[in-house]
């Protein structure tokens, strides 16, 4: 996998740039990964639905091809977009998610953290009262209350076309989190964001996005 590493970009260049490289790429076409921090921008997602967009205020929207409901990218956030052919990679979209998320994981693992994954709710969490915890979260809980303790740190959307994927990953580092309380995250109401400095954790983006990078790079070989 190559990896591409594009600073900090606008995200409608980006987005378009990662369409014509899935539109072009054959069998052959190496996978890569790119590697960005947005400015301020809050995105939707094919199915997003404006009611969760509460007082975005001067930061733009836009909408996207990618799954899910709205988010925020912003400084301090890495931002991973793994250009995979899963074809090739002989997995599908369930199992590729699966991997993302166990970047985010390992990642935070590096950090002294333990991350969650909560079902029905694609992404990586902590428990905020002790975010080194590794108690074992409840199999089931109520859909109001499978939030309750927990703060989201890692996010993601994909989009598949002709079993290439594009679209990712992104992983709060140290950034301005105000922008996340003027929407729902992802959709759900009420759900606090938290970032790796909220956590405890000092370090630069460019550490956390090596890091991101070579979890990727390692459980998307084929």
């Amino acid at each position: 996998m190559q990896t591409q590493w594009l600073g900090r970009r606008d995200h409608a260049s980006v987005e378009a740039a990662m369409r014509a490289f899935t539109r072009s790429r054959d069998a052959t076409t190496p996978d890569e990964l790119w590697l960005v921090e947005h400015e301020p921008v809050f995105t939707l997602g094919v199915a997003g639905r404006a009611q969760h967009l509460k007082d975005v205020g001067a930061i733009a929207v836009v909408r996207t091809g990618r799954g899910g409901q709205v988010t925020y990218h912003g400084p301090g956030q890495v931002v991973a977009y793994p250009l995979v052919n899963l074809r090739r990679l002989r997995i599908y979209i369930k199992e590729f998610v699966y991997r993302l998320e166990q970047a985010a994981l390992d990642v935070l693992a590096d950090y002294g953290l333990t991350g969650h994954r909560v079902s029905g709710a694609p992404g990586v969490f902590v428990r905020l009262d002790d975010p080194a915890s590794h108690a074992r979260m409840a199999a089931t809980a109520p859909a109001d209350e499978r939030f309750a303790g927990l703060g989201k740190v890692a996010a993601l959307g994909i989009k598949v076309s002709n079993h290439c994927t594009y679209h990712g990953l992104a992983l709060n580092v140290a950034m301005d989190l105000e922008p996340f309380a003027r929407i729902d995250p992802c959709g759900f109401a009420g759900l606090t964001t938290v970032d790796l400095a909220t956590l405890g954790v000092n370090t630069t983006w460019d550490d956390a996005a090596q890091r991101l990078g070579a979890r990727l790079s390692a459980l998307l070989a084929p």
